[in-house]
């Protein structure tokens, strides 16, 4: 815990350098799960303000999911897929989870407490269209970010305060009913 503390101590205190190391680590985040992405998130907001800072975190962390989509599909997708040819209960869950509509792969993504690493390495993995996993990404992640990002500067205030978790719901709920515009529109499912 000490280091990360050393961490955000050296990010906030290095300007534009230290946002540049910690938009690396937040990509990196997405591959290498131990690094605290809500303390990541948070200082961003906290060094370029919530408005900057969300866009940034957001646009980061998704880089960091499609490096780690392509790093599993091209790296370990056809070992994957020699290892799991002649089971069939393999076979069957990537099957379903392939075929997993599209909004409930939003909000999967969107769910804060949903470890993203793994969303990225099954998606890979069972070679998950890009675009359906793409478009996904960017819409869960929009929610993902805002949560983490004002929960993380203001736990305790937001537990006094129900207005932004009611704030959170309410997005969620827009996204979710976005879904079904965009899969109408773009055909995902």
């Amino acid at each position: 815990m000490e280091f990360f503390e050393k961490l955000i101590e050296f990010i906030e205190n290095s300007g534009v350098f230290g946002v540049i190391v910690s938009c690396g680590l937040m990509s990196i985040e997405s591959i290498v799960p131990m690094i605290p992405l809500v303390a990541l998130i948070t200082i961003n907001m906290m060094l370029m303000g919530k408005v900057v800072g969300f866009f940034v975190s957001w646009f980061f962390t998704c880089v960091g999911c499609v490096m780690s989509y392509f790093i599993f599909k091209k790296g370990f997708g056809k070992k994957f897929d020699m290892y799991s040819e002649n089971k069939d209960k393999i076979k069957k869950y990537r099957n379903v989870l392939r075929d997993i509509p599209f909004a409930t792969l939003v909000l999967i993504i969107a769910m804060p407490l949903t470890p993203a690493f793994i969303v990225n390495i099954v998606a890979g993995l069972i070679k998950m269209d890009f675009k359906k996993y793409f478009i996904a990404l960017l819409i869960g992640k929009l929610s993902m970010v805002y949560f983490l990002g004002f929960i993380g500067s203001s736990f305790v205030e937001s537990i006094k305060n129900p207005e932004l978790l009611i704030r959170i719901i309410i997005l969620m709920i827009i996204i979710y009913g976005s879904c079904y515009l965009i899969n109408k529109y773009l055909k995902l499912d």
